[in-house]
């Protein structure tokens, strides 16, 4: 078969920078993989297949306007990039790592994962994940690959107890079964959130069992398309420790230091601080930052 007839193609250029491997990497999603120098992931109901060859996006098995959106690729990375860059440390960040984006991932998908990723590191969180898919999703084959959907919320409102054990979900587990039940029996619309404001929406996936204000934080930036969200987890709160501790008061900072978890009106100020010093691309400052800090030597 002729290779135009294989490949969709999208040229990237100055004006449309992105890096393939900083987007996939910088732990923002758990169930991509790359073989072979291509990057594999079931999204919704399909197995994407995309590879980045210099200025060059080449994608099978899914259309332009999606690959388009999942990844990004409508943000203007320029713009963002020049507003979120108040100071050096958040230059470093953002040259370090240019052509990192925000994904747009499914709600439904993102919701679970993050209630997942409580407490847990990432070759955990993607081992939970993977098990929920192999055992409530449904298989697809692939250039000799297994791959599977992500459970719908009715498979998941429907499995017992013991199935979600079998998981390795641990304590985790009554907080999917919950959410899955309210998102199944109540025909919950996550699209519905995009259009509303980033408060409002947050306040929203607040009643789901098992979501606190990171969760959600990280569910509105990473799946529904709020720019201004800044999830503030373990890294972020030592980003801000030591570079942009100035900015409050020093008995708020020994606080702070000495603990391992923040209590939510402390989450709430160093969340409103990410949010007002970096404006509207808040949270493309927090992935920025949040992967320089974890991956810098």
């Amino acid at each position: 078969m002729d290779r135009d007839e294989v490949y969709l193609e999208i040229q990237l250029n100055n004006l449309c920078p992105l890096n393939l491997d900083f987007t996939l990497c910088c732990g923002q999603t758990f169930r991509w993989n790359k073989q072979g120098g291509w990057w594999y992931g079931a999204v919704e109901e399909k197995v994407i297949k995309i590879r980045q060859i210099g200025n060059e996006l080449e994608f099978e098995n899914v259309e332009m306007d999606f690959v388009k959106n999942y990844f990004g690729l409508y943000d203007d990375l320029s713009k963002i990039s020049s507003q979120i860059s108040k100071d050096e440390h958040i230059k470093r960040a953002v040259e370090a790592f240019k052509g990192l984006r925000i994904l747009r991932q499914d709600p439904w998908e993102c919701l679970i994962s993050y209630i997942c990723a409580t407490y847990k590191n990432i070759s955990a969180i993607k081992q939970m994940l993977s098990n929920l898919s192999k055992k409530f999703g449904d298989k697809i084959h692939l250039d000799g690959y297994d791959f599977y959907t992500f459970p719908t919320p009715e498979r998941l409102a429907k499995a017992t107890a013991e199935e979600l054990a079998k998981c390795c979900l641990g304590y985790r587990a009554k907080y999917v079964s919950e959410t899955a039940k309210a998102v199944y029996e109540n025909g919950f619309e996550f699209e519905g959130l995009r259009g509303i404001a980033y408060e409002k929406a947050k306040e929203e996936l607040l009643n789901f069992s098992g979501v606190g204000l990171k969760v959600a934080d990280c569910v509105l930036l990473f799946s529904l398309g709020k720019l201004e969200a800044f999830p503030v987890d373990v890294w972020i709160k030592r980003v801000i420790l030591k570079y942009y501790e100035s900015y409050f008061p020093n008995e708020f900072i020994r606080k702070i230091s000495g603990k391992k978890s923040l209590t939510i009106s402390e989450y709430k100020k160093l969340n409103l601080f990410g949010r007002r010093y970096f404006g509207d691309y808040a949270g493309y400052a927090q992935e920025y930052l949040y992967h320089y800090e974890r991956t810098k030597r």
